[in-house]
């Protein structure tokens, strides 16, 4: 293992990477042009790519460190929830699920504070991994999808997948908020019966 403290490993120049992306994503979105959204579309994906591959390399040359434990949810937030407030923006997805994404975000990120200043650790569950994965499949479909004065096929099918995702994420969201809690809960309880 190496010193977690040092901060010059390939994940967390992956991590920074991904973030330096966000502007960018955010400024072609803001054009609001077929040739800008596709370019948006594509810099998310890549994005996306290295929220994947910063993990994987910081297991397997044994470089996690503390800048890549903070860095790394940070920055699937700042892509996300940014890019969530876009969509909206452009009408291509609800408010109420904005919302509901972005409180989900804030109440977990509450919920490990809490449980850090008690010594706990709430380690990523397999349902938030996969809440991360359909938002990421699903965002890009959204970008992609055209404005709604255009009724081609592919554009509404881009749509319709997108919107399905974004909405399964959302459960899945809700779902692993509620495991976070009970997880945090009974941990609590133990610590404090012991």
């Amino acid at each position: 293992m190496k010193n977690e403290m040092t901060f010059n490993t390939a994940p967390n120049f992956l991590t920074l990477l991904r973030i330096c992306f966000v502007p960018v994503i955010i400024g072609l979105l803001f054009l609001q042009r077929p040739d800008a959204n596709w370019k948006a579309a594509g810099l998310f994906i890549l994005a996306s790519i290295t929220d994947c591959l910063d993990g994987h390399l910081a297991r397997i040359q044994e470089s996690e460190t503390i800048y890549g434990k903070l860095l790394d949810p940070l920055a699937d937030k700042f892509l996300t929830i940014s890019t969530l407030i876009m969509l909206q923006e452009a009408r291509k997805v609800h408010p109420l699920v904005v919302i509901l994404l972005v409180c989900r975000e804030i109440s977990i990120t509450g919920l490990r504070a809490i449980a850090s200043a008690e010594g706990i650790v709430l380690g990523a569950s397999p349902a938030a991994k996969w809440k991360t994965a359909l938002q990421m499949s699903a965002m890009p479909l959204l970008i992609l999808q055209p404005s709604s004065d255009d009724s081609s096929s592919f554009g509404h099918l881009l749509g319709v997948s997108g919107s399905f995702l974004l909405h399964l994420s959302l459960l899945v969201s809700l779902w692993s908020a509620t495991l976070y809690s009970m997880d945090f809960l009974k941990t609590l309880q133990k610590k404090k019966t012991s």
